[in-house]
């Protein structure tokens, strides 16, 4: 016959114990529901300000690539920023020819941010679809060949 489990604490809830009750729910009004996503909009805001103002071009503004430095090797990242100044300055061709990969982030990002917005802003949960790991992979796969193909001759153009 086996003992019947019994909980560690004293006070905490088992076979014939309730569970403690709860205080009331927080509320959630609308201010509250939007503070996160008007916050991230805020804070990425600033960093494209940032480097909309600060010239990635000019060396001693930002950090080198340390793949780039120490390998002669352009990482899926490079041209990054310049993609970023670019965009803030409203040159989309600038932008992909810096980094294509990079404005579709930024891209991809603008989208899932409206979507949070959106369902903030309505009261629906905010927590949508996860991606899977397949996506993770094949995301990891595309960087990869794109960083591959950047780096040999025919990929002359994917460089920044």
């Amino acid at each position: 016959m086996s003992d019947p489990v019994l909980p560690l604490r004293p006070d905490a809830p088992g076979p014939g114990r309730p569970a403690p009750a709860r205080g009331p729910a927080r509320p959630t009004g609308p201010l509250r529901r939007l503070a996160a996503p008007v916050g991230t909009l805020a804070a990425v805001a600033a960093a494209f300000t940032w480097v909309g103002l600060v010239d990635p071009g000019e060396p001693g503004h930002y950090p080198v690539c340390p793949l780039l430095h120490l390998t002669g090797l352009l990482c899926p990242a490079c041209g990054g920023l310049r993609s970023a100044h670019a965009v803030a300055h409203g040159d989309l061709a600038a932008a992909l020819t810096a980094n294509a990969p990079a404005v579709a982030g930024y891209a991809a990002f603008a989208l899932f941010w409206l979507v949070w917005l959106t369902r903030a802003a309505r009261g629906l949960p905010t927590a949508g679809p996860r991606p899977r790991p397949v996506h993770w992979w094949a995301l990891g796969a595309l960087l990869l060949a794109f960083t591959l193909v950047r780096n040999l001759p025919l990929g002359a153009g994917l460089r920044p």
